[in-house]
């Protein structure tokens, strides 16, 4: 009975940690929304709101952590428990990580409308890599609450497109740069906002690769494609 008992508080406290990650998620993919938004629409008011919840990411993410290393203290879990706890750790540093670049994109918005330089540039462009970047994470914490590997899966591959928006949007702004040479500095700016972006979808990617860890029991982040789906099998 005892045992039971000391099983069914662990199981509850691992739901408690894992809806803690779920909260700071959905506080990250808010902020994303927020900093696309004051992009495209070039709204200050937008930008601040992202930048005044960083505090608060950054705040849960260091109470997740302590919560995790207080249940392996007391708990001492093994296999997979073990990783499930140690995925959690890294989950929560990607998503803080997520909120470190929404921040960055929204105090590089504000420093574009300051200027008043970007307005003549593609910006409307990074919408469709922005999108892309929150439907990934979207899918990367939907499949960490499930523990979904065929859809952790899909996020490897998805990422891919991210990284071609990325390639093809820094085309065109050297494109603008060599046209006009006056276009080279808010190019440069939006250059920055293009790889914030790119990097949240490298954060999701890492979220799903914990989720195939914690299931199969292995590290995938140098491993083909090929390898990984027959991993999985």
């Amino acid at each position: 009975m005892a045992d039971k008992h000391l099983s069914t508080q662990f199981d509850s406290e691992l739901n408690g940690v894992s809806s803690r990650v779920m909260e700071l998620g959905g506080m990250v993919e808010s902020q994303i929304r927020q900093a696309v938004y004051a992009l495209l629409q070039f709204d200050t008011d937008a930008a601040e709101r992202v930048i005044e919840t960083e505090p608060r990411v950054n705040a849960m993410e260091i109470e997740i952590d302590r919560e995790l290393s207080s249940i392996i203290a007391r708990r001492q879990p093994t296999a997979r428990d073990l990783r499930l706890l140690i995925a959690i750790s890294k989950t929560t540093a990607n998503l803080e990580r997520v909120g470190d670049e929404a921040n960055k994109i929204a105090r590089m918005v504000k420093s574009i409308i300051e200027s008043g330089s970007a307005r003549a540039l593609p910006c409307t462009e990074l919408r469709i890599a922005a999108d892309l970047a929150s439907g990934l994470l979207r899918k990367a914490l939907d499949a960490f609450a499930r523990l979904d590997t065929a859809g952790a899966l899909s996020i490897l591959k998805e990422d891919d497109l991210i990284d071609q928006e990325f390639d093809g949007f820094v085309r065109k702004l050297v494109t603008y740069m060599m046209e006009d040479p006056r276009t080279i500095s808010p190019s440069l700016d939006l250059l920055f906002l293009a790889k914030a972006i790119e990097r949240i979808g490298d954060h999701s990617k890492n979220i799903a690769e914990f989720i195939i860890y914690i299931v199969k029991g292995e590290d995938v982040r140098h491993t083909s494609m090929q390898e990984i789906e027959s991993a999985l099998k």
